[in-house]
């Protein structure tokens, strides 16, 4: 059966997204990056599996962020939906719940992403559970998972962490999935995540805008 792909992100908007990455380039270059991270994940999304089983779970409203026109037309045939919960893990907890059936979930840190890269893990789920990928900082960047509603075992996971892959791992484990790993990817949090995504993801609307950041930290 064909996956819905499940992104989870806030709105690029100054001041709110990228805010570690702000502190070095400012507010409104880091909602640049996180615009161009998000167009180009969608775009991925859309590529592997249409528009029409693709969902964004979005905090913040998109008219107050970067490049608003251009992501709105990128989400047609899109659902989109309000992340509910406080903390992280019950907002992704939530936006599971959003879907049925197999569900591949991302955020928007790693536009390096492509359409193959998200079926690969897709088709993981015909062995395991569920397919979970680590990011380079401890962390992970995409879950898969056959039964939307496992991802009740976020709730108590604790996100951000260099040990969050390996707790949310084990939490899966804990409830009863059999879970198979990813390939690793680096996320994009900081200044020097910048530059070495964008060399990975050439040709990327992210690519365009880590060149302005590479002049601004010059």
């Amino acid at each position: 059966m064909m996956p819905t792909l499940l992104v989870v992100a806030k709105a690029p908007v100054p001041g709110v997204a990228k805010t570690r990455l702000a502190a070095d380039i400012g507010d409104l270059l880091a909602a640049e990056v996180a615009a161009a991270s998000m167009l180009d994940t969608i775009d991925a999304c859309s590529m592997a599996v249409g528009p029409e089983r693709c969902v964004l779970a979005l905090a913040g409203d998109l008219a107050d962020g970067c490049r608003a026109e251009e992501i709105r037309t990128a989400l047609s045939g899109w659902s989109v939906v309000p992340q509910r919960g406080s903390s992280l893990g019950e907002r992704l907890a939530h936006a599971h719940a959003e879907v049925d059936g197999p569900v591949v979930q991302i955020g928007m840190d790693t536009p390096q992403v492509t359409a193959q890269r998200l079926l690969a893990v897709a088709g993981g789920l015909d062995s395991a559970d569920a397919v979970l990928a680590p990011a380079e900082d401890g962390g992970w960047w995409v879950l898969a998972l056959r039964e939307p509603s496992a991802a009740v075992a976020l709730h108590a996971v604790p996100m951000s962490t260099p040990e969050t892959y390996a707790a949310t791992r084990s939490a899966l484990e804990r409830g009863g999935l059999s879970v198979g790993a990813g390939e690793r990817l680096r996320d994009v949090d900081h200044l020097e995540d910048v530059a070495a995504v964008a060399a990975s993801a050439p040709g990327t609307r992210f690519a365009t805008v880590a060149a302005r950041v590479a002049e601004v930290a010059r």
